[in-house]
């Protein structure tokens, strides 16, 4: 791993993650706080973070910040995308329109580390009203950490962009 401890033990910038990347982050207005922590958290730890939206609390409709997380992950301005509503639904089923975007939606490591290495997920979704900063944190930690495995599960991948495959 890169990175180091600190003198406190804990994981220093960048120990947490096989290198930097470019990570787009977006919620609804019931997601707000959760996205500035990680957000926050993201940036500290070294990544470069594209914060969407919305700034404000706000009403919004959360489809219109799943399609513009989708298209910068889709055109390869982020390599990596967070997507965030009150429940993790919506916002995953408006990101995964895009056919070039694979999101899931999880609430613990394991569902994310899985969702990387078995479907090579470049987004994931979670719900701020069920999943706390901590559970978000270990979530994005095992999201970033995981590599695809590739191998038999590609075919299967390649299918999720093109039904005919």
């Amino acid at each position: 791993m890169a990175g180091k401890a600190t003198a406190s033990g804990k994981p220093g910038p960048m120990a947490l993650w096989p290198r930097p990347m470019r990570i787009a982050i977006a919620s609804d207005h019931a997601a707000i706080d959760l996205k500035a922590e990680l957000r926050d958290w993201l940036i500290e730890e070294g990544h470069e973070v594209a914060d969407l939206g919305p700034p404000t609390t706000d009403s919004v409709d959360y489809p219109d910040f799943g399609y513009k997380l989708a298209g910068v992950i889709a055109d390869g301005t982020a390599e990596r995308g967070i997507a965030l509503c009150g429940s993790g639904i919506g916002i995953s089923i408006a990101v995964n329109r895009h056919p070039a975007v694979r999101c899931a939606r999880v609430s613990e490591p394991l569902s994310a580390a899985l969702a990387r290495e078995h479907n090579d997920a470049n987004c994931i979704a979670m719900g701020a009203r069920l999943t706390g900063g901590d559970m978000a944190k270990a979530c994005v930690t095992a999201f970033l950490g995981t590599e695809f495995a590739g191998g038999r599960h590609q075919r299967r991948v390649d299918k999720l962009s093109n039904p005919s495959c």
